[in-house]
């Protein structure tokens, strides 16, 4: 793209805006991402809270933490021990922190050049990811311990785990759809005045 056209892309607000809100959303894919595979962990093994936060488990640091020095990659260590994400998964997300780096550390140069970065799909590949992660919570943790699935039969492939409905929300709320809130509206509204 010539100079003249990344100027005239730079100066159109719609332009700019999808470029910055592609880029945000895929930071905050991201972190959502990071965030479940180290969170998840760390929740499974808190034993409780003191005045300085979680307690954990001895077994944390046996079972998590020895896998390797940082956090993240004991926390993917521990998930591909597991076999929740395989050798392909830790693959991909390699690629979609490389992209997330980039993105960080680049940003005026994107927002500027409209480098095309492969964004869309990495999304979908990170979505995927999450999606994969999170599932896996449900299925193999949540529901065992709560008694109101007791003989219950859950297909994973409808579950929608909580990380994943507030980026659909955050797609459907930058798409302009208004639905939503309005019917966040009408259901606080109905629960501050009682029956309507």
């Amino acid at each position: 793209m010539n100079v003249e056209k990344q100027w005239e892309n730079f100066l159109t607000p719609a332009v700019i805006q999808e470029r910055l809100i592609a880029v945000s959303l895929y930071i905050t894919a991201y972190e959502m991402l990071k965030d479940s595979i180290i969170g998840r962990i760390k929740d499974f093994y808190c034993i409780g809270f003191d005045a300085e936060g979680l307690t954990m488990s001895p077994d944390y640091q046996k079972n998590v933490l020895s896998l390797n020095k940082s956090p993240l990659y004991a926390s993917l260590k521990w998930l591909q021990e597991s076999e929740v994400i395989s050798d392909q998964d830790l693959l991909i997300f390699e690629e979609l922190r490389r992209l997330r780096n980039l993105l960080a550390h680049e940003l005026p140069k994107h927002v500027f050049t409209g480098t095309e970065t492969s964004i869309i799909s990495s999304m979908q590949l990170l979505m995927d990811l999450l999606k994969k992660i999170e599932v896996w919570w449900v299925m193999n943790v949540e529901i065992p311990i709560n008694p109101d699935y007791d003989g219950s039969e859950i297909d994973p492939d409808k579950v929608t785990p909580g990380p994943i409905l507030m980026m659909q929300i955050m797609f459907e709320v930058l798409s302009g759809n208004e639905s939503l809130l309005e019917h966040y509206k009408r259901a606080t509204s109905f629960n501050d005045n009682g029956d309507r």
